[in-house]
């Protein structure tokens, strides 16, 4: 199992990049690759890779910080195009109503927003709630673009823009509210328009697939233990500890607000998951009943739909966070609010490593395989995130 989470977290030295419709020439007088110690040598003609159905440009960089810096160069040399493609729906349903576009106009830039080059959009299940019309009276107009997770650069700033720069590499939630208006136009598309304040600077040893694997749930993590007042020497059960959602709450309650006690569930198949992220006691919901456990806990997070059981397992005065199904008190439902400042706070925690994305091992999809990428997440099966790359 510790070969499972191994392959969920892919550190590479060398990353995938779609040749089209990039059109600069990379030199090596550019400040993005001399500062970050890319050499030209290591460029090689494009040819088609095994990750996607589009032509490729595979890159190696020089120093692992610098990872993905190459496609910062790329994209702050080309002009921007009106159209880009995208996935998109028309209509509300299954996966199938998906469609690929590519002529989807690049979205406006307002004062505050900036223009994003996505390399790389991750998909959770707001999303195909979302798609299924779950919450279409606070809805956006369709069609819709989907996607909330993105990292990518900035290629072009509002006015109003303080703090970023053209050529930052950024990841963030485009969505500050995930239930109310979210952006008709997302992530999944080469081009996203996002508030500054909904993005921070990218980790720098993660590439663009680790980081767009983070924002949502990350946010929804940190957020959530804040919101039940968890704090140092509280203990926490986590139920789905191996979804998106839950491989975060064991990180950061261990490692960023220092847990007494972590506990967590899952299947069979991802106990040893849970071990390697952390958790103290992995419990198999296929064949104990975590709510008959002789200990209570301070704060139980419920990332799958189970508070009634949740309720039973926690201490008198404790909290029990509840991210979907019914609420029983004294659960509290918890949608996050997108806030870049959350992120940066957990930059340093992710660049020491302390923090770490847990990426599905059927992760990255290829941009051509948005519609089986959907699918899969609908199963309930995946561990981690579901990431595409490279968005082409």
């Amino acid at each position: 199992m510790e070969a499972l989470l191994s392959s969920a977290i892919p550190f590479k030295s060398h990353h995938h990049l779609s040749s089209s419709p990039l059109k600069a020439l990379i030199s090596p007088s550019s400040p993005s690759i001399l500062k970050r110690g890319f050499s030209t040598r290591s460029i090689r003609r494009p040819r088609r890779d095994q990750v996607g159905t589009f032509p490729l440009l595979r890159v190696s960089a020089s120093s692992q910080s610098a990872s993905s810096s190459t496609e910062t160069a790329i994209a702050a040399g080309f002009e921007i195009p009106k159209k880009m493609k995208a996935w998109a729906y028309d209509e509300y349903g299954d996966a199938g109503v998906l469609r690929f576009d590519e002529g989807v106009a690049v979205p406006e830039v307002k004062e505050d927003q900036v223009l994003v080059k996505v390399f790389a959009a991750a998909i959770n299940p707001v999303d195909f709630k979302r798609r299924q019309g779950k919450f279409k009276s606070t809805d956006s107009p369709l069609p819709t673009v989907p996607g909330y997770d993105v990292a990518g650069v900035v290629v072009k700033v509002g006015s109003q823009v303080k703090n970023l720069k053209e050529g930052d590499e950024v990841y963030g939630d485009i969505n500050e509210k995930a239930l109310e208006n979210p952006k008709q136009y997302g992530s999944l598309a080469e081009y996203t328009a996002v508030e500054e304040k909904l993005l921070a600077i990218k980790p720098k040893n993660l590439d663009f697939a680790q980081a767009a694997s983070l924002p949502l749930v990350i946010e929804t993590a940190y957020e959530g233990l804040e919101r039940a007042g968890f704090s140092a020497g509280k203990s926490i059960l986590v139920l789905g500890g191996a979804g998106g959602v839950g491989s975060l709450v064991i990180q950061l309650a261990k490692q960023v607000f220092g847990a007494s006690k972590v506990v967590a569930t899952s299947s069979t198949g991802k106990l040893g998951v849970l071990k390697n992220l952390g958790a103290d006691l992995a419990i198999d919901y296929t064949k104990e009943n975590f709510e008959e456990l002789p200990e209570k806990f301070d704060v139980v997070y419920d990332a799958v739909g189970q508070c009634e059981r949740a309720v039973k397992a926690v201490k008198e005065g404790g909290s029990v966070v509840v991210l979907t199904g019914a609420v029983t008190p004294p659960g509290f439902r918890f949608v996050v609010t997108s806030n870049g400042a959350s992120l940066g706070k957990l930059n340093s925690f992710l660049e020491n490593g302390k923090v770490k994305p847990l990426l599905d091992p059927k992760s990255p999809f290829s941009f051509s395989q948005v519609v089986e990428a959907f699918s899969y997440l609908e199963t309930g099966r995946a561990t981690g995130k579901i990431v595409i790359y490279p968005i082409a």
